[in-house]
């Protein structure tokens, strides 16, 4: 690709559909935005997505766009190209990648989960630049992830790899949605923080707000409850993340998400329950950091993937 050509990126969520037209430094030139109609059909939640993808390709930087790259909630399929993200029930197997490449022209489209897309931004741009084995990670309202092996982005043959949210921590546990049992997604995740301590007498203040969030700035008030349930989720993640350094070496973990916005209220108890669980002497170094890329890093990860022109290699060797 020369200097002065383009990618276009897009970040499909439950919530929202960002796109983004992106240089070769993960510059971001020009961005659009709609809601996601998650509840509706799966031809209307297309609808918004060629609204935004009408809006990059209006702009006179559109000629200079050689490839668009897709980070889809998921599960998605990069070898058949299609997404069944949990949250839009009406995309089932949807076939994206060919809806897209209609859209835009036949240009190259390349997809890659939200985990792996948040993957590519930090270990392009991020928290784990100049790490050759990562393990990066969205704590949200699910728990997901993606792995850079050997200086390389390893998104794997369907683009899932290291999906560390359904990884099992707790053999006899809690049912997970996914149909497992003792997932760390089922622990760790927001909504099961803010469950948990509900359930063991946290009560929310005036505003009635009972998302992890407010069980964070309890628990960072000293509420006992509020910071047993943050304590919690730290250890499955612990555990989760010294399972996945043990199976494949990694030396970071590089957390985001909404969760991870607590800081040192999860922080804190993750990195001391670290200890207790990454205990080989090859995972003792093990360290753990908040991402950097923020709500850019579904879009500029995507962006990577593209500029890449597979998933299998990350944007910096381009």
């Amino acid at each position: 690709m020369k200097h002065t050509d383009l990618v276009a990126a897009l970040d499909i969520g439950g919530t929202k559909i960002a796109g983004a037209l992106v240089d070769g430094d993960g510059t971001i030139l020009l961005r659009a935005r709609r809601p996601t109609p998650a509840q509706e059909d799966g031809d209307t939640v297309m609808r918004a997505v060629r609204e935004v993808l009408a809006e990059l390709t209006a702009s006179s930087l559109w000629g200079r766009a050689r490839a668009v790259g897709i980070g889809s909630a998921g599960p998605v399929d990069a070898s058949t190209g299609t997404v069944s993200p949990v949250n839009v029930p009406g995309w089932r197997d949807y076939p994206l990648v060919e809806r897209v490449r209609a859209a835009v022209g036949d240009l190259p489209v390349v997809l890659i989960g939200d985990g792996v897309a948040l993957t590519a931004a930090e270990h392009w741009q991020g928290a784990a630049r100049g790490h050759d084995n990562a393990l990066c990670m969205v704590v949200s309202t699910g728990v997901g992830g993606g792995l850079v092996l050997g200086g390389r982005l390893h998104p794997g043959p369907t683009g899932n790899a290291g999906h560390i949210g359904h990884i099992s921590v707790e053999l006899d546990g809690a049912p997970c949605a996914c149909g497992g049992r003792g997932c760390v997604e089922r622990i760790a995740s927001g909504p099961h923080i803010s469950r948990r301590a509900l359930r063991n007498g946290w009560r929310p203040g005036p505003d009635g707000d009972t998302s992890a969030a407010a069980v964070a700035v309890a628990a960072r008030a000293g509420d006992p409850v509020a910071r047993a349930s943050f304590e919690r989720a730290a250890r499955a993640l612990a555990a989760g993340i010294a399972a996945t350094a043990a199976l494949v070496e990694i030396d970071i973990a590089v957390i985001g998400g909404g969760v991870a916005e607590a800081g040192d209220v999860l922080f804190a108890p993750l990195r001391r329950s670290l200890v207790d669980y990454a205990t080989l002497s090859f995972v003792r170094r093990l360290t753990v950091v908040p991402a950097r890329m923020g709500t850019d890093a579904g879009l500029v990860g995507a962006a990577a993937a593209a500029l890449a022109g597979r998933p299998g290699v990350t944007a910096a060797g381009v």
